[in-house]
C-alpha cells in the first residue's frame, strides 16, 4: 500500500471524445450555473488569450515551489490531458515556463491548470497554448520533491480528481466527473436556450424580469 505523501499512480482513461465534443463550446459559466454554482475557480486567469481549454485531468500535487514531479507526470501524459497542479497558490517560484509549455505543446497536451505561478507570459500569450494560473514570478522552481500523481487535488478550492473532465474559458475554470456529463449537458443545452431567448428579447425591447428579488427565478440555472 502506498502511504499519501508517496502515490505516482497510472493515468486514468482519456474523457471520451464524445464528451469532449459534447461540451467544446459549452461556456464555464453556465456549466458552473448548473453545478449550483459551487464548483469552479476563482483567483486562477487565463495567460494565454482566449482559447478554450477542454480535457482530462491528470493531477499533481507539489511542495510548494517545487517542479521535481511536474517533471516526472511528463512521462504520463497524452494528447488531451490537462496537466492540473496543486502548488498551494503559493507565488514565491514559478512551476511551468516556456520549455516546460513548448513541450507540453509538442505532445499534444491540452493546457495547464497551475495553482501556483507562472514565467515566460509573453511566451504564453504568443503561443496559445491554454494556462491558468495564480499568478507571474520570474523565480524559477526547485526541483527536489517531493510530490504525488493522480491523486486528488484542491485547485483554489476546487476538487479536482484524476480523470476529470477540465472546461476552461476566459471567465474560469470548472471540473466535474465524466459520469455526470449526460445530465449535466442537458442542463446546459437548456440554460443555452433560456438564454438566447433573453437576449433576443431584450433586443426586441420585451424582457420579463419581473421575477427578480421575489424568489421565484422562472427557470433553473437563471444566469446574472
Amino acid at each position: 500500500m502506498l502511504l499519501p505523501g508517496h502515490r505516482l499512480l497510472p493515468s486514468p482513461p482519456s474523457v471520451p471524445p464524445a464528451i469532449i465534443a459534447d461540451f467544446a463550446t459549452a461556456q464555464v459559466a453556465i456549466v458552473s450555473d448548473n453545478m449550483n454554482r459551487l464548483y469552479g475557480t476563482r483567483a486562477l486567469r487565463p495567460f494565454h488569450g482566449n482559447a478554450r481549454l477542454i480535457g482530462t485531468a491528470i493531477t499533481v500535487k507539489t511542495r510548494a515551489g517545487d517542479n521535481f514531479m511536474l517533471h516526472k507526470a511528463y512521462e504520463l501524459l497524452r494528447p488531451g490531458d490537462v496537466l492540473v497542479v496543486d502548488g498551494g497558490g503559493d507565488l514565491n517560484q514559478a512551476l511551468v515556463g516556456e520549455i516546460m509549455m513548448t513541450r507540453a505543446k509538442a505532445m499534444g497536451v491540452a493546457g495547464f491548470v497551475i495553482d501556483g505561478a507562472i514565467r515566460d507570459v509573453a511566451a504564453f500569450a504568443e503561443s496559445g497554448f491554454p494556462c491558468f494560473a495564480r499568478g507571474v514570478t520570474h523565480r524559477g522552481p526547485y526541483k527536489s520533491g517531493p510530490g504525488e500523481i493522480n491523486v486528488p487535488v484542491s485547485i483554489d478550492g476546487m476538487v479536482v480528481m484524476p480523470g476529470d473532465v477540465i472546461l476552461g474559458d476566459e471567465d474560469g475554470v470548472v471540473a466535474f466527473e465524466r459520469s455526470v456529463a449526460p445530465e449535466l449537458l442537458d442542463r446546459v443545452r437548456q440554460q443555452e436556450v433560456r438564454e438566447a431567448g433573453a437576449l433576443a428579447a431584450i433586443r426586441e425591447g420585451r424582457l420579463d424580469n419581473s421575477y427578480i428579488g421575489t424568489g421565484n427565478s422562472p427557470a433553473q440555472g437563471a444566469t446574472s
